[in-house]
Order: C-alpha cells, then structure tokens, then sequence
C-alpha cells in the first residue's frame, strides 16, 4: 500500500526534475552526496515517521500531557520516537561532518521533515524546536555557549524552545516585561538573573531530555531601574532547565518553573506551558532569587538574533501546514477510491451496484482543489528551502545578499499560505469524508485541528502581512520584489513559448504586473495606516501570484511526458489557472483603490 502520509514520486519530481538537487553535489560541501545518499535520507525519515511517530498519532492527542504536581507526564511512546529521530543523526542533519552532521542539502532535510510533519506533527515539534534553538546558537552563541548548550541539543541530550511571548504583550514584543539582571562574568558568557513569566512554551517542560535549553528574551534595566521601551532594548539568554558547566555537564535546578499547561485545540502531544522564570522558592540557584541565564550577543540585540530562529521556524510551520493537508488529501483520496455511494446520474437504476465516491463529480472537484493546494505548497516550500541552498553555497557577496533578499521577502508566504490554503484542503478532506470526517474514528477531524494552529504559530496571519507589506516589499528600494518579479518573468517567457501554456503565462503576466503597480502606488501613498490595513488582501494576493508561479513552473516540466502523474499535475495547473488566480482580482482591485472601509470602521460601530 502506498504511503499516506506523502507522495515519493511527487517528492522526487519536485526534488529531482524541478528543483534540479542533484546540481547542488557540485559544490565541495556536497560533493559526497547524490541521488543515492538523499533517497536513502528520504527512506530513513519515512520511515521513522511510520514506525516512531505515525502509530502514537491520535494517542497523544487523546491523552494530553498533564501535570501529576511534580513532573509533567507525556505518553510513553513520544520520548522513543524523539530519541529514535535523534539516534539517526538527523537532529544534525544538515551541519559539518565534524559536528557530527551529514551536510545534507537544507532542501532535502526540509523534505525528509515533511514526513515527520505528516506524521505526527506534536512529536515532531520537540525536535524541531531544538534544531532552531542550536541553530541560532551556532550562529550567535560563543563557542563555550555552542560546547556548552548547542552541541548536548544537536546529540540529543538536551531539548530547545524558544521564549518570545508573555500574557500581557502576545505578539507586541516591545511590551515585554521579563527582567534580566546583570549578575557577573562566568565561563560560559555575561551572566544575569531572570524574572518574568512567558507564555505559549512549546515543549516549555518535560522529561524526555536531560533538561531543556530555553532562549528567553528579556529586557536589562538601566541606571533607573527601569526597563527600556520598545524592541531595541530586548536581549536574548540562554536560561537552562538545570544549571550545565563549560562541558555540557547538567547540574541542579535553575530556577525556571511550570505555571501551567494551555490545552489547544490541536498540537495536544506537544506540551505548551506558561513558565515562571525566578519567580518561585522551589528552586533557587546559588540560594539567591532568579532565574541563571547568559546573554547571547550584545546587550539591546536579542530579538535580530531570535529571529534567526523564528525565520526558520516560519518555514517550517509553512511546511508543517502543508505536511498535515497533504496528507489529509490523501486520506480523502483514498477514502473517496474505497468509500460505494450512490450511482452515476445517468444510472438511476437501483439494483446496479454503488460506485465509490470519487466517481462523482463534486468530489472529484473537491480532491483537485485539494491537490492543486498542497502539490503547489510543497513546491513553494522546497523552493524556498533551496534558495537557503543556494545562498549558503554562492560565492559571490553580491548574489548571496540578493538570495537573502528574496527569501526574506518569500518567508511570509511560505509560511502563511500553507497555513491558509492548506487548512483549506484539510476542510475539504472532512467534506469527502461525509459524516465520518467528523467522527474521531478517521484521522482528518485532527489533522484539521493541529493545521488550525499555523495560521496563529510563530506570528499570525495578520502578522506576516504586516511584515511582506510593511517591510519586506521595500527591502532595498524595491530590489527584492524586482527579484521575485524577474524569476516569475522568466518562467513566463518559457510558458510563452509553448503552445499549451502561453495563456497562463500571460495570465500571470497580467497579475505580476498589477502587484507590482500595486505595491508601488501604496507605498507612494504617503499614509501608512490606510496601507497597512489592507496589508493582508495583499499578502494573499502575492501568495496566489507565487503559486500560480509555481504551478506553471510544475506544468512546464511535465510538459513533454505522457503519464498519470504528469497529466494530473497539468490538471492541477489548469485548476489552479482557472478557479485559483483569478481571485487575486478582487482583491487588487481593492488595493488599487487603497480601500478605506476597514479603516473608517469605528469601534463603537460595532
């Protein structure tokens, strides 16, 4: 029986045919590797996503983490799955040889993830929290700090998070209020004393580690006493669950505490925690009030450096989104081949035998709409996971600052329109279902739930808008949306040149030039405000853009194949052509109005 969690062949299509991997072996980083190394690297994530993660599933989703007043309990099939996922190396997977990684492509790591997302995307958050939490301290950690913290994570030992929110601020970080006071120089960098609480901890308390290594952002007071307004003032420390020496050894317990567990809708295997950090008297290192941490970086630049990890961490919760509604779809799929109902409608006669499901028309639209959506979203992001290739490897300054450009410009999308458009494929999987899709008994009433929580994971949707609008469109004067535009142009020009796809080169043509316009008379507006509330008609806007950019780019390279598989993604590239794209019309043809509705509403109209 073929997986359900993914599609191999559409994963080596896009990996393979599109994508063009097998070119990055080239570079000496590489140059170990090839087709055979990655598909053995794809065979080992699938299967330690159906062997570890896949059977414990909707086990943990049904029997939450829970606190028994001295530890918190989680089932007991999550901390094998987490060491097994360890034991592979692939917690390193994409890292030197001498820090025991594989240098494996970024892209092919990301869709080995892929498969563990399928899988059982609670598990999968504790190790993937911990790889962004060593990553960002590989790039800003000291090496006594990387000793330290990083390296014990990237073996297994120790287990990450990341602590950004607080009850009172959310999303406004410059609100934080968690103090950080200077306490002294130690071996593994300026050390100071916490207190504060954060809230929505992911993997924030637990046992499946020897402790858990927390990157925590706090504010240090000034001469007053006071804390400094605002983002700049925010620094970032590495703050333990116990105390560790130079050498990785653990010790006693810091003083960070459970306040409490959140329980969601979805994500239930994956503990999220509101944690007191040298608030209690349990635990107080050294005899003394506060939580023991250590600054990362320099004083006031906590958050450039957080967002080394939350950047990856966008795309993955993009990818994560398209892992749970791919498999979703093939759920349906499979349910809509198995599942007799009724008969065709030119067959009325009852005593002839049921047809299954996807025999009938509305399902079959349904199942296209849902393949068109996450087909296009794991394209959009392995293509996004190899431009982090393809900066890594340039060698011109120049080109590298230009990658960087446009993934930073594409990072809001990879990370929003999965988590859009993708829990819009899981809505279609219970719909195929029928009145078992609701019913705990098949597994996509979950899978629904857990993709509910991207749209909100790691900066909601409005969130992201503001950033591609506000920010990103602008980035260099405009240079990293000419990026975008000139590779979408290009793919164009192909399509152009072909009589089977010119005119969805030509009606992706019309839209990226209409965005373009867009995006360069709302910035001339003058009037931010009235811009910005229009910020996430314009992010879904770009999004389908890029999609549609996608797909034709899919089409393109199947276009002189004759098969089932390449056929149906022609299909999907018409569908998408079709009833996708021209939605994008609507809403730039508010945006060229710069719409003032939303704005003008007053609170006390409601």
């Amino acid at each position: 029986m073929e997986s359900l969690l993914l599609s191999r062949r559409d994963l080596e299509f896009l990996l393979y045919d599109w994508l063009d991997v097998e070119a990055l072996c080239h570079a000496p980083r590489h140059a170990d590797h090839g087709r055979e190394t990655f598909d053995a690297a794809l065979d080992t994530c699938e299967r330690i996503a159906t062997d570890l993660f896949a059977p414990h599933y909707q086990k943990a989703d049904r029997e939450e983490p829970r606190f028994d007043g001295t530890a918190v309990e989680l089932i007991e099939e999550i901390g094998p799955a987490v060491r097994g996922f360890a034991d592979a190396g692939l917690l390193a997977a994409t890292l030197d040889y001498d820090m025991g990684g594989m240098q494996l492509p970024h892209v092919v790591a990301s869709a080995g993830m892929a498969y563990l997302y399928a899988a059982n995307v609670a598990t999968a958050a504790y190790p993937v929290l911990t790889m962004g939490n060593a990553s960002l301290l590989l790039a800003h950690g000291t090496p006594a700090q990387i000793e330290a913290f990083a390296l014990p994570e990237l073996q297994g030992r120790f287990l990450g998070t990341m602590c950004l929110s607080e009850p009172q601020a959310g999303s406004s970080l410059g609100d934080i209020q968690t103090r950080a006071e200077p306490d002294g120089e130690s071996l593994l960098g300026p050390r100071y004393r916490l207190t504060g609480s954060k809230m929505w901890i992911s993997g924030g308390d637990h046992e499946l580690a020897d402790t858990i290594v927390h990157l925590v952002l706090a504010k240090v007071p000034g001469a007053d006493g006071k804390l400094p307004p605002g983002t700049r003032g925010i620094s970032l420390f590495i703050v333990p669950r116990h105390l560790v020496d130079a050498d990785g050894t653990v010790g006693a317990r810091n003083d960070v505490q459970l306040a409490g567990i959140n329980h969601k809708m979805g994500y239930r295997g994956t503990v999220n925690c509101l944690l007191a950090f040298g608030e209690g008297t349990r635990f107080r290192p050294e005899g003394r009030a506060g939580a023991i941490g250590y600054r990362v970086g320099a004083e006031g630049e906590g958050l450039a450096a957080m967002f080394h990890m939350m950047n990856e961490a966008r795309i993955g919760v993009g990818l994560g989104a398209t892992a749970l509604g791919y498999t979703a779809y093939l759920h349906a799929l499979d349910y809509a081949r198995t599942r007799p109902q009724g008969r065709p409608l030119a067959e009325r006669d009852p005593s002839q035998p049921q047809v299954p499901i996807i025999r009938h028309p509305d399902v079959r639209r349904m199942l296209l709409a849902q393949k068109a959506y996450v087909e296009g979203a794991l394209a959009f992001s392995l293509y996004c996971a190899k431009l982090v290739d393809d900066a890594s490897l340039a060698t011109d300054d120049d080109e590298r600052r230009r990658l960087g450009l446009l993934l930073d410009l594409l990072t809001p999308i990879a990370k929003s329109w999965p988590s859009q458009w993708c829990l819009a494929a899981n809505d279609l999987a219970i719909q195929v279902h029928g009145g078992y899709g609701y019913t705990r008994e098949y597994k996509v009433e979950q899978l629904y739930r857990d993709n509910r929580l991207n749209p909100i994971h790691e900066g909601a949707h409005g969130i992201q808008a503001l950033d591609l609008l506000g920010r990103k469109v602008a980035a260099g004067g405009g240079e990293a949306l000419a990026l975008f535009a000139a590779r979408v142009e290009a793919t164009m020009v192909e399509g152009r040149a072909t009589s089977t796809w010119c005119d969805e080169a030509d009606a992706l043509g019309a839209r990226l030039a209409r965005l373009v316009a867009v995006t360069r008379d709302l910035h001339a507006s003058g009037d931010p405000g009235a811009m910005l509330s229009n910020a996430t008609p314009y992010l879904e806007a770009f999004g389908h853009v890029a999609l549609a950019w996608t797909w034709l780019g899919q089409a393109l390279a199947t276009s002189d194949r004759d098969d089932d598989f390449s056929r149906g993604k022609q299909q999907a590239a018409r569908w998408f052509f079709g009833w996708e794209l021209p939605k994008v019309d609507v809403a730039l043809a508010l945006l060229e109005r710069n719409d003032g509705t939303v704005l003008s509403m007053q609170e006390a109209m409601f």
